[in-house]
């Protein structure tokens, strides 16, 4: 199997293009400073991947920026920490603010020159669109948990997005499913017989951060450090046609 054999990245975006660990450690600080004794940022995030996951699940047809207040809701009520429906409110809209990674804009536009872009998302449309402006790039196509009515893990964001490409005749072999989050991409895309590239941003660190637990380690058939390792690759398998 060769990069050079797809013709579409599908691509998660937060974790993946969008640095949402910062981003949600970030949007965080006005309650962490609350919080004592403080919480090491590895603790932040995995109480906030277990709030956000359960929350999905009971609520799977909420926005993800109406979502992410009762995230905050139930943090600050673990950690016993005052606040006010407008601190809530104030960090569902805080995706707007999450930085990109360095290297993702400029990835995706020399990646773009040779496959097909495609977003599979959870978050909702108003969000995603700050974070499309980060990216510099115009996709194929952007499919969301609002465009869906469910999160992922659920297998129905992939059969939606399989089914919106399909349609376009995109087959699902021509498919390179591109994320970072094993949990949310790449044990649901193993059941979808997708071929999948882990970008193992998370490399060097314990644990599974802003990201839940997938259990058994589901198979990627790429894995890069980075976007940019991506790319390297890709330049590398022409050279080799």
């Amino acid at each position: 199997m060769n990069l050079t054999d797809f013709n579409t990245l599908t691509f998660d975006c937060y974790g993946t293009l969008i640095d949402w660990e910062t981003g949600i450690f970030e949007g965080l600080r006005p309650l962490l400073e609350r919080v004592k004794p403080p919480l090491t940022r590895d603790q932040v995030l995995e109480a906030h991947a277990r709030h956000e996951s359960s929350q999905q699940k009971y609520t799977p047809a909420r926005r993800y920026r109406d979502l992410l207040p009762i995230v905050y809701k139930r943090l600050a009520e673990e950690w016993q920490v005052p606040f006010t429906l407008a601190d809530c409110v104030a960090y569902g809209r805080s995706v707007q603010n999450w930085p990109a990674f360095d290297d993702s804009a400029a990835a995706l536009q020399y990646l773009k020159k040779y496959y097909k872009l495609v977003i599979l998302s959870n978050v909702d449309n108003e969000s995603f669109a700050h974070s499309n402006a980060k990216l510099q790039v115009e996709f194929d196509a952007i499919f969301t948990a609002e465009d869906v009515g469910s999160y992922k893990p659920s297998p129905r964001n992939f059969d939606y997005m399989l089914e919106k490409l399909g349609e376009r005749g995109i087959a699902k072999d021509k498919i390179l499913h591109t994320a970072e989050s094993l949990f949310h991409d790449h044990k649901p895309a193993n059941g979808f017989g997708l071929a999948s590239c882990w970008i193992y941003r998370r490399h060097g660190q314990e644990g599974f951060g802003a990201t839940m637990n997938p259990g058994l380690q589901p198979k990627v058939d790429f894995r890069f450090d980075s976007m940019a390792d991506l790319v390297k690759a890709h330049q590398d398998a022409l050279l080799q046609k």
